[in-house]
């Protein structure tokens, strides 16, 4: 089977969940003995192939609101003259250009991410743009895709439709680094982290306020940038005024150093508030780190019982300063979350629930219907 992957900035994954997703996904599906297609953008290497998928590599426009739209509209071009038995878009905001693949007669399954127009970042027309798309991608998707029972839920409230349930997978580590964290200055076990974007939805500047209000004496390590956001990056800053405590370390783009510091924290913090099952927090889950996550139903699905949870500041300053206090009781909260992960969350799983996904949309009577109806909770 021919499978084509579009929407993301493509492999190797450097940025983001999506990539990371289309990375594990796409390198199962060839080891099942698949032919996957992928489009990339902005790759600084032009590598043709990657862990035996083919890498079509596109441009865009360097701009907020047209890159993701741009190159996808391009890939879809390429896709009309390249032909394949079943296409992958991710993100929902691709949805105008849907058509186009079900006018090849290409079966296609949208991959439709977290609730974007909730985000800070998007108003007026940004959120407009978002709520429609959404729509589109409702309409126009043989198949919609959730990551979590959260957006499941929403999609059938809001639409009336059923979708797939395939989560994202975590990256699991036994043991940390400690040695690299040491050579990079940071003390194992004694440090507290926050990896994100600087996005109001991700609560970064909440978070650092509870961390300076509190008596904690562990230092905040805040990894994370705004491409988008300087406005919110100097808030940031100026929360954290001069604490020596806060470290804005920005963008690490090192995998190893930044996987020591998932597996070597006191605690990870977790803010984001508008997404489904976020790569983050199952990176931390899976490298033992004990979660402290902002209260959304995302969030706790995801964590269950193994995770803490804080709603305002003042509820994180007594958490961090509790968490500094029960070492041993954290580790084994970690130690929990890990074992969560590697259960629930397996890239294996993942991959085979995509597999079957593209079997029975190329299989399927597309002519008399989408598989969307009656596929709710697919994979479970």
């Amino acid at each position: 089977m021919h499978i084509a992957m579009i929407g993301t900035r493509g492999v190797p994954a450097r940025y983001g969940g999506f990539e990371t997703a289309v990375e594990e996904i796409g390198a199962r599906l060839v080891d099942a003995g698949h032919q996957v297609r992928v489009y990339c953008r902005g790759a600084a290497e032009r590598q043709d192939e990657h862990r035996g998928m083919r890498l079509v590599h596109l441009p865009a426009l360097r701009h907020k609101t047209l890159e993701t739209l741009s190159h996808t509209a391009l890939s879809v071009g390429h896709l009309l003259a390249h032909r394949t038995d079943v296409a992958l878009v991710f993100n929902a905001a691709n949805s105008p250009l849907l058509p186009f693949i079900r006018a090849a007669r290409i079966p296609v399954a949208t991959h439709v991410d977290g609730l974007e127009w909730k985000r800070d970042k998007w108003s007026g027309a940004g959120r407009r743009y978002y709520l429609i798309a959404e729509r589109l991608s409702v309409r126009w998707s043989h198949a919609v895709i959730a990551d979590a029972r959260a957006i499941q839920d929403y999609y059938q409230e809001r639409y009336e439709i059923g979708s797939v349930l395939i989560p994202y997978g975590a990256p699991i580590q036994d043991v940390a680094n400690t040695e690299l964290l040491k050579r990079a200055g940071y003390e194992p076990g004694r440090f507290h982290l926050v990896v994100a974007r600087f996005e109001p939805e991700n609560h970064v500047a909440e978070i650092v306020a509870g961390y300076v209000r509190s008596r904690a004496e562990y230092p905040l390590v805040v990894v994370g940038s705004a491409p988008y956001a300087a406005e919110y990056t100097e808030r940031v800053h100026e929360i954290a005024g001069s604490d020596p405590r806060v470290r804005l370390v920005g963008g690490i783009w090192d995998q190893e150093l930044l996987d020591a510091l998932y597996a070597g924290c006191a605690s990870y913090l977790h803010g984001h508030s508008v997404g489904g099952t976020n790569p983050s927090l199952l990176r931390a889950m899976g490298a033992g780190a004990p979660v402290i996550a902002y209260d959304v139903v995302f969030n706790r699905e995801v964590l269950a019982d193994t995770g803490l949870f804080f709603g305002d500041e003042a509820m994180l300053a007594e958490t961090l300063e509790t968490v500094e206090k029960r070492r041993d009781q954290e580790a084994a909260r970690g130690a929990a979350a890990r074992e969560r992960a590697r259960t629930a969350y397996r890239w294996d799983d993942v991959a085979a629930r995509y597999e079957r996904l593209c079997r029975d949309l190329v299989t399927g009577d597309l002519g008399t219907g989408d598989l969307r109806a009656g596929r709710a909770g697919a994979g479970d």
